[in-house]
């Protein structure tokens, strides 16, 4: 699909219309009559305009216009949403040619964000996750590169509008790539898929990878990640994807991003129930967001340099695998003893950290991870889990996550809770044992490999990286955090 912009109405197959819900139905449709060439009295009874309900319209001269309602007072959400499942419903009756007419929304209406997200809503509503499936049908005419969309907009917006769109090809772009690589199953996803898809990102996009593998991991130490690798017959990885600016300034920021890069997770020798496990190919949700903020930061030119590192491993059962109560070394050289082998996420994230810390030096150290059920008890699948002990990175990821929709919701990493993970044996232990309070405590540990950086935050996604949606029957991958991420970059600049 080919995205552009225009003023004017062009010669087009099919009309999307986005209409906000006014105060009374006739206010609501009387802008219509014209483009649908229907009466006020029949579009009254027939569209609302509420959140997603969408009227078409064949016309006599064999045009179509949709009306796509939007309800009164869309979020940022709402915009993605919509845009993206009315594009995902009707993608197979559209023609190669669409106009979406943005020029009756106000600017008040029209923000930054909503166009973001109607640019995205758009292009996510071409995606397939029939990935395997023998017979896939064709891809509808507008969503290959034959197909165009043009975006109507007011003259005095076309500069800005643009700037946006450009934004959004390299979002959904990235976007669309990544929940390919989520919603792969672990026969066709290992930790070398990972590092494979980052190496060719940064060959296209100009930032430098590197890529240890399990005998580099062994020679420089990272026991915490080769720990819980010893279960599978799939070797580690740890993956840095380092994009350094080209203009030539001393005084860029340096972000640095750590993402959990768990691409199954069996829960070890703490087995997992049955009922979901299928689901654990998505624990690398992390890592997609974090290895997707370094592309759109390079192929955007951002002026902020980011280091990404993934630690990428298996999870799985064997003789080999570490056992409850073993002690490791992680890279830093502080000991963990393991309490439960299904907490992995934050054992390998805690040599992610220490590489970070002491090889790079970030300004800034945020680390992603679908790392806690806790998380989910306690925020649902509608916000992930932020915790910092710095007030200023909390408003500044809480203004991008409000942003971008992809929310935020800030809980504590107060002291009181280091008792517990205590351990008796070692440094630090990676469970408390209680059923309470499980995400701070993740949360906790983690920060005692952050060597007390001051500027750290850790968000646990484990409610928001998989989610119900058009695409398919059960949970799938949603990309959330690049989108925040990227938002939080700009905000840097």
């Amino acid at each position: 699909m080919q995205l552009s912009l225009a003023t004017a109405p062009i010669e087009s197959g099919a009309l999307v219309l986005p209409v906000l819900k006014q105060a009374t139905d006739q206010a609501t449709v009387a802008p219509l009559t014209e483009p649908t060439g229907l009466p006020d009295s029949l579009l009254a009874q027939s569209f609302k305009a509420g959140l997603n309900e969408t009227l078409p319209v064949l016309k006599t001269d064999g045009s179509a216009v949709y009306l796509l309602g939007l309800g009164d007072a869309p979020s940022v959400q709402d915009w993605l949403k919509a845009f993206r499942k009315f594009f995902f419903a009707w993608k197979t009756k559209l023609p190669g040619r669409v106009t979406v007419d943005l020029r009756q929304l106000s600017a008040d209406v029209l923000t930054e964000s909503a166009l973001e997200s109607i640019g995205l809503g758009i292009r996510l509503g071409g995606y397939d996750l029939r990935l395997y499936q023998t017979d896939r049908s064709e891809t509808p005419v507008l969503y290959t590169n034959a197909g165009r969309l043009t975006v109507l907009i007011g003259a005095d917006r076309q500069e800005w509008a643009q700037a946006i769109l450009n934004r959004v090809e390299v979002l959904a772009d990235t976007q669309l790539s990544l929940l390919d690589l989520m919603n792969a199953p672990a026969n066709y996803k290992t930790p070398q898929t990972l590092a494979d898809w980052t190496t060719e990102s940064g060959r296209q996009h100009g930032y430098a990878v590197r890529v240890l593998d399990k005998a580099a991991l062994e020679a420089e130490g990272l026991g915490a990640l080769l720990s819980v690798s010893q279960g599978s017959e799939v070797p580690p990885v740890l993956i840095i994807a380092d994009y350094v600016p080209t203009d030539g300034s001393d005084n860029n920021p340096t972000i640095g991003l750590v993402g959990k890069g768990v691409t199954f997770d069996t829960g070890g020798i703490s087995i997992k129930t049955s009922t979901n496990m299928h689901l654990m190919k998505s624990d690398m949700g992390g890592a997609a967001a974090v290895l997707g903020a370094v592309a759109v930061a390079a192929r955007l030119h951002l002026p902020v340099r980011v280091i990404g590192i993934v630690p990428a491993t298996e999870n799985s059962i064997d003789g080999r695998s570490t056992k409850p109560g073993d002690v490791i070394t992680s890279y830093l050289g502080k000991t963990i003893e393991i309490i439960d082998t299904d907490a992995e996420g934050r054992v390998i994230l805690a040599d992610g950290l220490g590489y970070m810390i002491r090889n790079y030096q970030p300004d800034v150290l945020i680390d992603l991870a679908t790392l806690t059920g806790s998380v989910i008890t306690t925020l649902g699948y509608h916000a992930a889990g932020l915790f910092t002990p710095s007030d200023e990175l909390a408003g500044q990821l809480t203004r991008s996550a409000d942003a971008t929709g992809e929310r935020l919701w800030r809980l504590p990493v107060w002291d009181d809770y280091r008792e517990d993970i205590k351990s008796d044996v070692a440094d630090v232990k990676n469970f408390s044992g209680k059923p309470l309070a499980g995400a701070i405590t993740a949360a906790k540990f983690l920060e005692v490999f952050t060597e007390k950086h001051p500027a750290w935050a850790h968000l646990d996604m484990a409610g928001t990286a998989f989610a119900d949606s058009e695409f398919g029957t059960q949970k799938n991958a949603t990309g959330y955090g690049i989108r925040l991420l990227t938002k939080f970059l700009l905000s840097k600049l």
